[in-house]
């Protein structure tokens, strides 16, 4: 699996906002600025990736065969069996087409590399907050002389959460992998 580019520790999501801004800004995070390229690949596999453009194709290459096959007499053939200049052309273009659709998949690994790190972010934002919640109630059972065995499951997800640890991990993991 591929590494992916680190942010610079920045987090997407910032505990001080509320969550309408911040909805209104992870979509522009999402929708990042497109270079040329990308507009250009996204606008040639929506439109190439469609049954209406297979049924042009297959039109198109019916035409073709036929008007070189001599089938419409009217018509001079251009292009005599075995149609090297078909196979040309439909080759260049197989070419161009699928460098769109590479180019349209990176621009959505980009898309769920960023969404990844916001889900990260938003999960370990919970954690603290369950964490701290769990602390609290805890704190309000003593204070209320509620007594209770020692509960050492409770005691272990009272402990804050170490990012640096989770993503040690994952970097092992990661690298086992490759």
């Amino acid at each position: 699996m591929a590494k992916t580019k680190k942010q610079d520790n920045k987090n997407l999501v910032d505990p001080e906002k509320d969550s309408k801004s911040q909805a209104a800004e992870m979509k522009s995070i999402l929708e990042f600025n497109e270079t040329w390229v990308d507009k250009v690949a996204l606008s040639v596999t929506g439109s190439f990736g469609s049954i209406r453009f297979l049924g042009l194709c297959i039109a198109l290459f019916v035409i073709w065969i036929s008007w070189n096959l001599n089938l419409l007499p009217i018509i001079k053939p251009f292009d005599p069996y075995p149609f090297q200049m078909l196979t040309m052309i439909v080759s260049i273009f197989a070419i161009i087409l699928s460098v769109s659709v590479l180019i349209s998949q990176n621009r959505e690994g980009k898309r769920d590399a960023i969404r990844q790190q916001v889900e990260f972010e938003v999960n370990i934002r919970a954690e603290n907050e369950i964490t701290k919640m769990l602390t609290m109630l805890h704190e309000i059972q003593k204070k209320l002389g509620i007594s209770s065995s020692v509960d050492n499951e409770l005691e272990k997800m009272k402990t804050e959460t170490d990012i640096k640890e989770i993503h040690q991990k994952l970097d092992g993991t990661a690298e086992d992998n490759t």
